[in-house]
């Protein structure tokens, strides 16, 4: 493992990532949780890096700590960087440290069970998404639901705006950014929940292989509890947990499920 540079030294050369859930009206808060990391861990980068796209960072020498996916995970990374640990949202029906997928449709389609969707047009955020693609297609897969033409869109908000928009019928969004996206847009009114998947593990914090990942855990563990009641509300964060990688690897994959064609 490499030294500690000095407390309060601006350890050049690191970066530091809390891309997942940074919306604009989480970014503040973010900020400072970062902060709080930082100080107790006594080094790190004064601000986190937002000029990097977090997936870019995630296999980065220099990274000293991101966020990333459980399919990435447990598709590209285990074994490439240290998993630090999970954050525990509080989510309803979840372990801690757990989170699930929410089906969403337009609030005034007459469907009203998932079943009914089968062969809808569904809007997906990315390939590599668990919550987006991965988890909802096992899902459908299990009760004999197939999916008709494809919509990638980039995003959880994006994939949310495509059904209301008429562009798709039905999408599988991350609980946790479902909560936010109904907390800060008024037009989440036009979409209602179908279903929802069974729970898995919530997206792990990471870091650079030869960081001090305990360390590191006990930092976040630290500054969570250092924020005040507001921001951990803003942030829906109730702590961090130790879920093990032996957890992220187990959860299953489609066939497939890595490359949708999409049809946007």
């Amino acid at each position: 493992q490499r030294p500690r540079p000095p407390a309060g030294s601006e350890s050049a050369g690191m970066i530091a990532q809390l891309g997942m859930y940074d919306a604009p009206s989480n970014r503040a808060a973010n900020d400072r949780l970062w902060a709080a990391i930082r100080a107790r861990l006594g080094y790190g980068p004064r601000r986190l890096n937002r000029d990097i796209a977090p997936d870019q960072g995630w296999r980065r020498s220099d990274l000293l700590l991101s966020q990333t996916c459980g399919y990435p995970f447990r598709a590209h990374l285990a074994g490439k960087v240290a998993l630090i640990g999970t954050p525990d949202h509080g989510l309803d029906g979840c372990p801690p440290g757990y989170y699930r997928s929410v089906f969403v449709a337009r609030a005034d389609d007459p469907r009203t069970c998932l079943a009914d969707f089968d062969r809808a047009r569904f809007a997906y955020n990315d390939a590599l998404s668990q919550s987006g693609w991965a988890a909802p297609r096992h899902h459908a897969g299990r009760i004999g639901l197939s999916f008709g033409p494809l919509v990638c869109t980039g995003g959880h908000a994006g994939s949310a705006r495509a059904v209301l928009q008429g562009r798709a019928d039905l999408a599988a969004l991350d609980a946790l950014s479902w909560q936010f996206l109904r907390r800060d847009h008024e037009w989440t009114a036009g979409l209602k929940p179908v279903a929802e998947t069974a729970p898995t593990p919530a997206l792990p914090y990471i870091c650079a292989p030869d960081r001090d990942a305990g360390a590191l855990f006990g930092a976040v563990s630290g500054a969570i509890g250092d924020l005040s009641a507001a921001d951990r509300e803003t942030l829906a964060l109730c702590g961090v947990v130790r879920v093990p990688e032996a957890a992220y690897l187990a959860v299953p994959t489609p066939p497939g499920s890595d490359a949708p064609q999409p049809q946007d």
